[in-house]
């Protein structure tokens, strides 16, 4: 017998339905409660499914509705639906695909994916075939409503699809979709394209077994008069670029061709899928050589792709001037993440090396309008062609830019700006000519009427910062930095955004040329905080700490001080310890502290206390949420990790001055508990934190050694690379500090350094913190680190040749000549490696000068005058030339 609706029960659930469409909110709530009652009865789902498929006479919103809480039950209740419920809303689905109404149909794909997505592909063994089946039908609805379904199937499942779990239905699937390729219904063409295309990137071995049809049906549909088809193919080409090169290249002066075309598309969803091609080739290693003959086409297509779109400019409100008053919506705040402390070295010929684990984020202008577009992905692909084909690109470029740069609207000009940031990387060299010119027309765009202009040139200007810094200050410098410190204060809030980070990256490229400017530039930064909305102050934070790390102690005059310090102060009070805009002003009161170093000490009480407070509090509620899940939220680790960082900052910056501030609170005993956090990156900022109180204040971390060295040894894991560069960096720290006391700790951690140094692939700052460390172990317990010396000198020499002379090193090298001066036959194999080391020095001090020539002598007697010759004839000449001028060997 078949079920059957009682007819009262009907009437209720279609109340039910109508109700729920109500605007009023209390209705709202009522249908809630009400759904959540009928739950209770299994067979409400068959009521549901009943008015999706059967009541034709009721309107489409209602039925469709009804469609859409039964997905939501199968979701959340379907392991324990009835097996009886189950077969009926199985069966009805498959038997009205093919409802005349477009939404009803969609509605039932999409009930019957969310079954499938709960596993049940396998215990419906008769809906694969069947929907294949249904493809025949000679009903378009039919057909129609079976490939929607399919095509969200394969978008849900396509791994399960190409699994031995059901017999691989992809061998039937894949060839029965292409044979639809050419049906005369477009918008089946298109579901049949879209369905192959999940299958391009995993590989799926069905699709690579008809790679050539394939590819010859998707050139087939190449000028296919519907869009939609028309962007699926250029999806599946641009897919087909990465996984199957090897099958277009024959064909792709075509293929070429074809994304020529279809790049300058009417419709900007085929013309920002064709412009996706031209992204992905230039990562392919034969890019230059096959798109080096069609450059002349395709510079001035993306250049013209690079203009806002009027519904751009509508959605920026581009004709909005002036809305600095404007609160800020919250939603447009995108959530900041902090980035841990990761101690560096510095190296040979610059600034300290940036970790690894760095990610660039040089975005482009406009990313409050975060939906990826046409000007985005043209913009990208003129960026990475210039990098591919460098100043081969400029002949194509530059007779355009003239026309852009000066013409009188406003909308094409702006174009001509964001091409030139967008080259700026790539063509750097061969736009160096073009600078002195350029750059003053740049600075002139800065007081554009339009705030879209004024922003672009911000973004721009920021990419050519390294040049205007090398060149003399007076000549473009002064002058960009005057004009964007007056965007910084721009009635506009898009163009102070810009100008705010366009001058942080200023102040990293200028840093100490900055100085005599900082009166001025601090006057301005202070002015805008009275001035910022939300948004616009987490940035304002950021610009303050950049000019903090840039100019360092410069920073440390009373009269700057007097300045900066209390609005940030004030900001400091005003916010509350649940305020994640904590987050950016700790990031940026710790660059201050370290950057004023004394002249923070007046303001270090109340936040060293705060921080203090921020990590007990975050502390406490992990525990409450460990011991009662269900009773309390789970803490934003966030709070605490950026507080141990300002600490660090304040440890770094005071250095002996924070001695009280450690003497009277409990920071070792919330540092035993943050380094065992399960959360790397809190155990990364409190290995930075132990690292600078050791340095600082060492009386107050000594008690606690024997309890925090078998958690340091338990850290020294690269598999958190940050975590272990920051243990590693604590115990060479420590070690320094306990002489030879250190020697019961060798053995907790000597094993992993020295695994450590010799593994494959280590990130260079890795490499060069544990190569310190062990130099710094030998250097105060070198009988206990002596015996290893063969198992680590060559990797540890070849890792500090290129470091800066400093503390750090000379320790580190101290460690090393007592090590050979206990098991001298432990450095013989790779001495050579140790005299490149040596001569890497550029003026070490000169007792370590002295160990240098006794043991460089010493192997020289050791080994006599004939043998030397040869073994020196092996070296470089440069190698060669220092030891004999410095060491006289």
């Amino acid at each position: 017998m078949e079920w059957q609706p009682d007819e009262q029960g009907l009437q209720q659930v279609l109340q039910l339905l109508k109700d729920s469409q109500s605007p009023n909110t209390a209705t709202q709530r009522a249908v809630q409660q009400k759904l959540e009652q009928l739950n209770q009865f299994p067979d409400f789902n068959n009521y549901l499914i009943f008015v999706l498929t059967r009541l034709k006479t009721e309107d489409e919103p209602t039925r469709s509705l009804s469609g859409l809480i039964l997905k939501n039950n199968v979701k959340a209740h379907y392991q324990n639906f009835p097996p009886t419920v189950a077969d009926f809303i199985k069966q009805e689905c498959l038997n009205n695909i093919g409802d005349p109404s477009p939404l009803i149909r969609a509605t039932i794909g999409i009930l019957i994916t969310t079954i499938t997505s709960k596993g049940e592909l396998q215990t419906w063994p008769e809906l694969l075939p069947q929907l294949c089946n249904l493809l025949n039908s000679e009903d378009y609805n039919t057909c129609e409503g079976s490939f929607g379904a399919l095509q969200k199937i394969c978008e849900d499942s396509s791994e399960l699809l190409e699994s031995d779990a059901l017999n691989r239905p992809l061998n039937i699937m894949i060839p029965k979709f292409l044979q639809f390729f050419k049906h005369c219904s477009p918008k089946i063409r298109s579901h049949a394209i879209a369905c192959v295309n999940q299958f391009i990137i995993g590989r799926a071995q069905a699709l690579m077994d008809n790679i050539d049809t394939f590819i010859e049906s998707l050139f087939a549909l190449a000028t296919d008069e519907d869009s939609e088809v028309r962007k699926n193919v250029c999806r599946a080409l641009v897919m087909l670029l990465e996984v199957r090169i090897d099958r277009l290249i024959p064909h792709m002066h075509s293929i070429i061709q074809y994304m020529l075309q279809r790049t300058q598309d009417p419709d900007e969803n085929v013309s920002l899928e064709a412009c996706e091609f031209w992204l992905t080739l230039a990562e392919q290693p034969i890019c230059k050589e096959v798109l080096s003959g069609h450059l002349v086409q395709l510079i001035p297509i993306l250049v013209n792709g690079m203009k806002y779109s009027e519904i751009d400019i509508i959605l920026l409100k581009g004709d909005v001037e002036e809305d600095e008053a404007v609160p800020d919506s919250e939603q447009d705040i995108k959530p900041r993440f902090h980035k841990s402390r990761t101690v560096t070295l510095q190296h040979e010929g610059g600034e300290g090396e940036e970790g690894e684990d760095i990610d660039e984020d040089d975005d482009d202008d406009d990313d409050t309008l975060s939906d990826w577009n046409l000007r985005k992905c043209s913009a990208a692909a003129l960026d990475v062609l210039a990098n591919v084909f460098r100043d081969e690109l400029l002949p194509h470029l530059l007779p355009l830019l003239k026309g852009l740069l000066f013409s009188p609207d406003w909308v094409i000009k702006e174009s001509g700006i964001l091409v030139l940031g967008a080259i700026a990387e790539g063509c750097m060299q061969g736009m160096v000519p073009y600078l002195p010119e350029l750059l003053p027309h740049l600075i002139a765009c800065l007081c554009d009427k339009k705030a879209l202009v004024r922003s672009i040139a911000c973004w721009t200007l920021s990419r050519y910062a390294h040049w205007v810094v090398s060149q003399p200050p007076d000549s473009h410098l002064k002058p960009l930095m005057t004009e964007l410190l007056k965007r910084i204060l721009d009635g506009n809030k898009r163009v102070q955004e810009a100008a705010c980070s366009a001058f942080a990256t200023l102040e990293e490229e200028a840093c100490t040329e900055l100085v005599p400017y900082l009166s001025f530039i601090l006057d301005t930064l202070v002015f805008a905080f009275g001035k910022y909305q939300h948004k616009n102050l987490l940035i304002l934070y950021d610009a303050i700490g950049t000019l903090a790390d840039s100019v360092g102690h410069h920073l440390n005059q009373p009269e700057y001080i007097q300045k900066l310090m209390p609005p940030l102060i004030a900001k400091w009070n005003e916010l509350k310890d649940e305020d994640k805009d904590l987050f950016p002003l700790l990031e940026c009161l710790s660059s201050v502290a370290t950057a004023l170093q004394s002249g923070f000490l007046p303001y270090c009480e109340p936040v060293y206390q705060r921080c203090v407070t921020l990590v007990q509090k975050t502390l406490a509620q992990a525990m409450m949420y460990n011991q009662h899940p269900d009773q309390y939220e789970a803490p934003d680790k966030d709070f605490m990790i950026v507080a141990l960082d300002l600490l660090s900052g304040l440890a770094e910056g005071l250095g002996g001055s924070v001695d009280q501030l450690v003497a009277r609170s409990n920071i070792m005993t919330l540092l035993f508990q943050c380094m065992q956090d399960p959360m790397p990156e809190v155990r990364q900022s409190s290995f930075a934190l132990l690292g600078d109180l050791t340095k600082a204040c060492f009386p107050h971390v000594k008690p606690c050694i024997a309890e925090f060295m078998p958690i340091l040894g338990l850290n020294l894991n690269p598999e958190f690379i940050s975590v272990c560069n920051n243990a590693t960096w604590a115990i060479g720290e420590i070690a320094m500090q306990m002489g030879s006391d250190m020697q019961p700790y060798v053995g907790l951690v000597l094993n992993n350094l020295v695994e450590i140094i010799n593994r494959p692939n280590t990130p260079k700052t890795l490499l060069e913190n544990t190569a310190i460390t062990i130099g710094r172990l030998g250097y105060v317990c070198p009988q206990e680190v002596s015996p290893m010396l063969q198992q680590f000198i060559r990797p540890w020499c070849t890792s500090l040749r290129n470091i800066r002379d400093n503390e750090e090193k000379d320790s580190a090298f101290r460690g090393i000549c007592m090590m050979i001066g206990v098991n001298p036959a432990g450095v013989v194999q790779d001495f050579i490696f140790f005299c490149d080391a040596v001569a890497s020095w550029v003026s070490p001090k000169d007792d370590l000068r002295d160990m240098f020539y006794k043991i460089l002598h010493g192997f020289k007697d050791q080994v006599g005058e004939e043998n030397w010759q040869q073994f020196s004839e092996q070296f470089p000449p440069l190698l060669k030339e220092r030891l004999s001028a410095c060491y006289g060997v």
